[in-house]
């Protein structure tokens, strides 16, 4: 069989190599690109769709593709789920948020199937109707979601007998983690693995084809798990 082609959302930034400095760049860390590759698919980078960009837009980009990752990044802004902005809260990325909200709602309403990545499952909830929790160690008292600055933590999920989840990665698993940020609601999805603190840590639409999101960086571990059941999902 042909190998799925998989998008990968990035972002734009300033990027540095050679002679060149602060050069605007649309940018996602490789190891999605290794991830997607080892498990057996094709990995494209999928920029920002312009700021005009439509519905009919989105389709047109993701008709090329049979799968999509919604990858990790910064915050999404509060205005887009009607929150003012908490004291730690990132400087927003616009146009990242207003594509990749278009993108969730097009693929939602589609069936593609689509995996989330940290921001992709808060990007999942909010293009849903739901809100996030703005700053996490307000209400846990500790920063073990996000131990410092370019610093993963480390912590077990526990995963939903049942999910779709579960049957991927079983009962727990310990995973990467970098978010100061959790989901707080997501209409429409089932909540199905949890922190050992009580954090919303995956979500998955048991309707839909395969459309599943986690809180925290299965990119920036050893596990393929994930990769491979999006791979596979797309080939079937």
């Amino acid at each position: 069989m042909s190998r799925p082609v998989i998008g990968i959302t990035s972002y734009v930034e300033p990027a540095t190599w050679a002679a060149w400095r602060d050069v605007p760049a649309a940018l996602v860390p490789h190891s999605y690109v290794r991830q997607v590759h080892e498990a057996g698919g094709l990995a494209v980078v999928v920029p920002p769709l312009p700021a005009d960009a439509d519905e009919t837009d989105a389709r047109e980009v993701l008709a090329r593709l049979d799968g999509l990752i919604l990858a990790g990044g910064v915050d999404v802004e509060p205005s887009r789920y009607d929150r003012l902005p908490h004291p730690t809260i990132q400087p927003a990325r616009p146009d990242r948020d207003t594509s990749e909200l278009l993108i969730a709602q097009v693929t939602a309403a589609d069936d593609m199937a689509v995996l989330g990545v940290c921001r992709g499952m808060q990007i999942m909830a909010v293009a849903a109707g739901g809100t996030l929790e703005q700053h996490l160690p307000d209400r846990l008292g500790h920063t073990g979601h996000s131990p410092g600055p370019g610093r993963y933590g480390e912590h077990p999920v526990e995963l939903a007998p049942g999910s779709r989840v579960h049957a991927i990665l079983g009962d727990q698993v310990t995973v990467p983690t970098y978010h100061h940020q959790g989901v707080e609601s997501a209409p429409g999805y089932e909540s199905v693995g949890w922190s050992t603190d009580g954090v919303l840590e995956a979500f998955e639409d048991p309707g839909a084809r395969f459309r599943i999101a986690v809180q925290w960086h299965p990119e920036a571990g050893a596990d393929p798990r994930l990769f491979q059941a999006l791979v596979d999902a797309c080939r079937r």
